[in-house]
């Protein structure tokens, strides 16, 4: 069986390191591991051409603003929502505890409450078709699919078998490959999920720039495109309408407004 082709290596004729993670400079697109990120470190062709009208502080780091922590990076790491700079371990909203997360909640109450109506419908019209699509659906169904799953899924190999949680993800409409089997950590983060998994299957991720589009995870039952400050266990024992280990899941690009796919039957035909 041919091997999955994983990650990306550095860009730095001496290293070429395999990264699962890799680092694209925004000055030559190159893609780097994390010691040659920076641009000095790779000896990035634009920093000459810059060099010739600007100055650049060769010393300049950013720290992070989590509490206690004391990490720094060489390149800027946003948070779009609280505007303030972190290290890679805590960009995500729930990593470094955002101060906007609660504020957000009472102004988009009222679209949640509209998606939640439309979730709702879209429950009702599935439990009518429930008797043709049989088991497909359903966690016995994952239970089964979950043993092929564990054959051929890719992902961090040093997670402890009990915190793995498998998926076959269906990636985004007009990609060359239609669907990946990988597992992630029961313990991640969705927004850090939808990282990992666009890394696996070396998709465009722009979610930590303000952009018109965002690489979201969806829910195959309802389209719901879940929260990036979710935790993944969170949906897993969901009563409603949980995720299954060992079911499908949808990887898509939407715009900032669009909360939900509405359907989702197109990607598994």
């Amino acid at each position: 069986m041919a091997e999955l082709e994983l990650g990306r290596h550095c860009g730095v004729a001496d290293c070429r390191q395999l990264d699962f993670l890799p680092f694209v400079c925004d000055g030559c697109s190159g893609v780097f591991c994390l010691q040659h990120r920076s641009r000095d470190a790779h000896g990035c062709s634009e920093v000459n051409i810059r060099n010739n009208s600007v100055k650049p502080d060769q010393h300049r780091s950013y720290p992070c603003s989590y509490k206690d922590c004391n990490r720094k990076e060489l390149l800027p790491v946003l948070c779009p929502y609280c505007e303030k700079h972190f290290c890679l371990r805590h960009r995500h909203q729930s990593d470094h505890e955002c101060e906007k997360l609660d504020t957000q909640k009472p102004r988009m109450a009222a679209t949640q409450q509209l998606v939640k109506h439309i979730i709702d419908s879209k429950k009702n019209e599935e439990e009518k078709s429930k008797k043709r699509k049989g088991a497909k659906n359903n966690e016995t169904a994952a239970k089964v699919a979950l043993m092929k799953l564990k054959m051929h899924a890719c992902g961090d190999k040093s997670l402890p078998q009990t915190e793995r949680i498998y998926f076959q993800v269906f990636l985004p409409k007009g990609n060359k490959e239609k669907s990946k089997p990988m597992f992630f950590c029961s313990k991640w983060s969705i927004g850090k999920v939808v990282d990992f998994a666009a890394s696996l299957a070396s998709l465009k991720n722009d979610n930590n720039k303000s952009t018109s589009q965002k690489l979201r995870l969806c829910h195959t039952a309802s389209g719901e495109a879940l929260p990036f400050e979710h935790t993944l266990e969170t949906w897993l024992s969901d009563k409603d309408c949980p995720l299954y280990n060992g079911g499908n899941i949808i990887l898509e690009y939407l715009d900032n407004d669009v909360l939900f796919i509405e359907d989702t039957e197109s990607y598994f035909s």
